[in-house]
């Protein structure tokens, strides 16, 4: 049953993994892989010369770093403010809602995102008629366009992190609220004492192993919301890669790129595993 899924994962992920050797050739397709000339590491060396590609480091680290950030500080806050009621269906019916983002393409959300937020949508309507505010360029102003990324992001993500704290929450022996209630502590005190120190090993579980992930931005939700006027702000690493290799015809710097990438990615997952194994017992195997 696994064989179909093993040879499509050698098929699509370990067999590309020999051209690779363009990022150390200047790469000319007519020439091939093996017959294109050897630079070493040049590529790389240009790659930390270019002013662009700085940048595009420092947007990918500040759009995915607070990502991340309130990645986890929404689901959690949302996810003790929803453990608290004791309506279940009020309970089943806003969990679900807030699930669902999570299956909606970024083809999609891109197309909405891009009619509502424009200079003439509804979100700049009813700013203009509630606040009498000039238009704002939501997805034209590189400082808006970060915000409107991590916000929607956020928005899109926050119900499948939330899931995973009231997974957590269900795991807490009743015993200790229990114990609590004879002791005099309201909800508000057995919300400090003992829900937020039970759910703290899951969120350094799921903060550490975030870090590995600090270099991935997002490519669906940029690529179809980004523009030319927000690239000093927006463009990150995959998006970059993505013009300089495929519309550029830059194989070898865009080849190089990647692996730059890559491998910072394999070293802050194997950090995140480490403090995660350290601070929360968490075990891969």
């Amino acid at each position: 049953m696994l064989l179909p899924a093993v040879i499509l994962q050698i098929i699509f992920a370990y067999l590309p993994l020999g051209g690779i050797i363009i990022a150390f050739k200047d790469f000319k397709p007519y020439m091939g892989m093996l017959g294109s000339p050897w630079v070493g590491l040049e590529h790389f060396k240009f790659m930390f010369e270019y002013p662009d590609s700085k940048q595009v480091i420092i947007n990918t680290a500040l759009i995915a770093g607070l990502k991340i950030i309130f990645s986890i500080i929404v689901p959690f806050t949302f996810a003790l403010l929803l453990n608290e009621v004791r309506y279940n269906p009020f309970k089943r019916t806003v969990q679900t809602l807030v699930y669902l983002p999570y299956f909606i393409s970024w083809v999609f959300l891109g197309g909405i995102l891009n009619d509502m937020l424009s200079s003439d949508g509804i979100v700049n309507s009813l700013l203009n008629t509630w606040f009498g505010l000039e238009p704002i360029l939501f997805l034209g102003d590189g400082n808006w366009f970060r915000f409107t990324v991590i916000v929607s992001d956020i928005w899109q993500q926050f119900g499948f992190g939330t899931i995973v704290y009231l997974a957590a929450l269900a795991g807490v022996n009743p015993a200790l609220y229990e114990a609590a209630e004879v002791d005099g502590a309201g909800r508000f005190r057995q919300t400090i004492s003992i829900t937020i120190p039970s759910l703290l090993p899951i969120v350094i579980v799921v903060g550490t192993l975030a870090l590995g992930n600090i270099l991935n931005a997002g490519f669906d939700q940029i690529f179809n919301l980004y523009n030319p006027l927000v690239y000093d702000k927006g463009d990150i690493i995959d998006t970059f890669v993505y013009r300089t290799g495929i519309l550029n015809g830059q194989y070898s710097f865009s080849t190089a790129v990647g692996i730059f990438k890559s491998f910072v990615g394999l070293v802050l997952i194997v950090i995140g595993y480490r403090l995660a194994y350290k601070f929360a017992d968490y075990k891969i195997f």
